[in-house]
């Protein structure tokens, strides 16, 4: 009995490593993984935290419109870089899109890609998303180095990184949203 367990889970695991080297199969599977790693929250620390400076870092959204991140100063910024092709940036989509809805009123949602403008747009139509997303079009503050992607960073009105996450997270927790609740007052 034991042995054909192994044999079962032998199978098993030889199936999910051939549908990782399909092309077609490889990005959904990548996807539903970083989906369940995405359940969690981001940790909230308490520790002492860095500042940024709101310098002249400029973005231009996909429908055109220009701002200044300097202007973001004094307001509660929730900054995620991203790509299309990646798949723990996709897992956290969703769950960025729903915290949008609720706070797009009283937060500024800075979603960053260096992809093209028609690749990001056909991208967001075709999930349904209505996310603002921005394209740099210089530096970025020194504070907000990036090395992977997804990175988010939940900055408060003073310009203090309270939240800084490398890889996908569940950003419509309670958790956060209480957190988002305490830096609007």
């Amino acid at each position: 009995m034991k042995l054909k367990k192994m044999k079962r889970s032998n199978i098993i695991f030889l199936i999910v490593i051939a549908l990782l080297l399909i092309p077609q199969t490889r990005l959904p599977i990548q996807v539903f993984i970083h989906k369940g790693l995405a359940m969690f929250s981001p940790s909230i620390k308490s520790e002492l935290k860095d500042k940024i400076t709101f310098s002249n870092w400029e973005l231009k959204s996909l429908d055109g419109k220009r701002i200044n991140f300097k202007n973001l100063e004094g307001k509660v910024v929730f900054l995620n870089f991203w790509a299309t092709w990646c798949p723990p940036c996709i897992a956290e989509l969703p769950q960025i899109q729903e915290l949008y809805n609720d706070y797009n009123d009283k937060v500024e949602f800075v979603i960053v890609s260096n992809e093209k403008r028609e690749t990001i747009q056909k991208f967001l139509d075709r999930k349904g998303y209505e996310l603002e997303t921005y394209i740099s079009l210089s530096i970025y503050p020194e504070k907000l180095t990036i090395s992977s992607i997804p990175r988010t960073f939940l900055i408060d009105k003073e310009g203090t990184i309270v939240i800084d996450k490398n890889g996908a997270a569940n950003w419509n927790s309670d958790e956060v949203r209480s957190l988002i609740d305490k830096l609007l007052f």
